[in-house]
């Protein structure tokens, strides 16, 4: 997580907006800094320039509201695209419904844990909206994770200025890492119980495959 000199300028001439900013925008999936402007600011903070509370308060917003624009998008527009388009990429009516089945059963820990893995960050309020996840839960997990990411980020560069980059940039790769490792035993569990899984899906989501209705 390198603190470039441009980023640092942004901050320094835009602040919080600068802030809420880039983390909305990485939040409703497109590709940004949200991570390092958060650490960047952090570090201003420390020295005097903004205040910390307002850095992670800024943060936080941005995540929560960017994650919900992404929900959005997914909820309106996610389903008939990947509908579509998903058997260019071997996802079939079987294997989107098991898809469904499985974020209706872990919805929540993908959208809270999702705050703290660069790849899933982007990506994991799409997903929620694609599958219709309850939004009441959905803002529940988000914001949670929303918070803590913020805090945990903002008090961490703050605290311990640009060595937080030190102890950042493992504890990124040992989420990356977990996340990788997780997503492998998870296709070789499903692709070893798949006909379970889409017996499974079926008896929970019978007939064609639909758009996911909204969950309770």
């Amino acid at each position: 997580m390198e603190l470039g000199p441009h980023l640092q300028e942004i901050v320094a001439s835009y602040g919080y907006l600068a802030v809420f900013l880039i983390v909305a925008l990485e939040s409703a999936g497109i590709p940004m800094p949200g991570e390092t402007v958060l650490v960047t600011a952090a570090i201003f903070a420390a020295s005097g320039t903004l205040k910390i509370y307002w850095v992670i308060g800024a943060a936080a917003a941005g995540a929560i509201i960017g994650d919900n624009c992404g929900y959005w998008i997914g909820r309106e527009l996610g389903f008939p695209l990947i509908y579509r388009f998903g058997h260019y990429i071997r996802l079939d009516e079987k294997r989107l419904k098991v898809g469904q089945y499985l974020f209706l059963r872990h919805g929540g820990k993908i959208v809270f844990f999702g705050r703290f893995v660069a790849v899933l960050r982007a990506f994991a309020a799409f997903l929620a909206g694609v599958n219709r996840y309850n939004w009441e839960k959905f803002f529940l997990f988000n914001a949670a994770g929303g918070i803590v990411w913020a805090t945990i980020f903002g008090a961490g560069g703050y605290l311990l200025g640009r060595a937080f980059e030190h102890y950042a940039r493992p504890v990124g790769v040992a989420a990356l890492i977990v996340a990788v490792i997780g997503a492998v035993f998870a296709a070789r569990f499903i692709r070893s119980h798949e006909q379970a899984l889409e017996d499974e899906a079926e008896r929970a989501l019978p007939g064609p495959l639909k758009p996911p209705k909204a969950t309770s």
